[in-house]
């Protein structure tokens, strides 16, 4: 027996078909097992600098050597700015709802180690958030006196005054 055209061509679209069907079953199969609950929460929590590890910081009693310090913690995230007497290791946790949106900082901690005049550890102070304390590590400018105006302050305020004119000794 001899198939006819149609049948064959026919035959051939449904083994096309099922082909196309088995395909897309498996692969919508192999991309569910990709997507997992944690990505579908669009929240995010992120930690950025010093992480404070309690072993070392036990590792460095008052009295220690500046050279104790730089072994047990590392190198500081900033020091003082004129003397280098304090190390200060910083760290911050801020908490992202959703991702297009700008993260809060809901946890900031610095690690202040205060030294003497022989490099040895006098203190150390663990600062929260909580704290209130202001800390200016990374200041980009420079302080001046007098009020800081805009520029269309600037014009309207020359607006009202009349340009003194340069008087010639003739």
């Amino acid at each position: 027996m001899e198939m006819s055209l149609l049948q064959r061509i026919f035959k051939g679209v449904r083994t096309r078909e099922a082909f196309l069907v088995g395909t897309t079953i498996l692969f919508s199969a192999s991309l569910t097992g990709c997507n997992t609950a944690a990505s579908l929460n669009p929240a995010e929590t992120l930690t950025q600098g010093y992480v404070l590890d309690e072993q070392a910081l036990d590792s460095i009693p008052v009295g220690s050597s500046r050279e104790q310090v730089l072994l047990s913690l590392g190198s500081p995230s900033t020091t003082a700015t004129f003397d280098n007497e304090v190390f200060y290791y910083i760290s911050e946790k801020r908490y992202r709802p959703v991702q297009f949106l700008r993260p809060k900082t809901i946890d900031r901690r610095i690690l202040a180690v205060y030294f003497d005049g022989d490099g040895k550890v006098s203190q150390i102070a663990n600062y929260g958030l909580q704290d209130g304390r202001v800390f200016d590590f990374i200041s980009r400018t420079t302080p001046t006196g007098g009020k800081d105006q805009s520029f269309l302050g600037q014009l309207l305020a020359g607006a009202g005054t009349t340009p003194s004119l340069p008087t010639t000794g003739r």
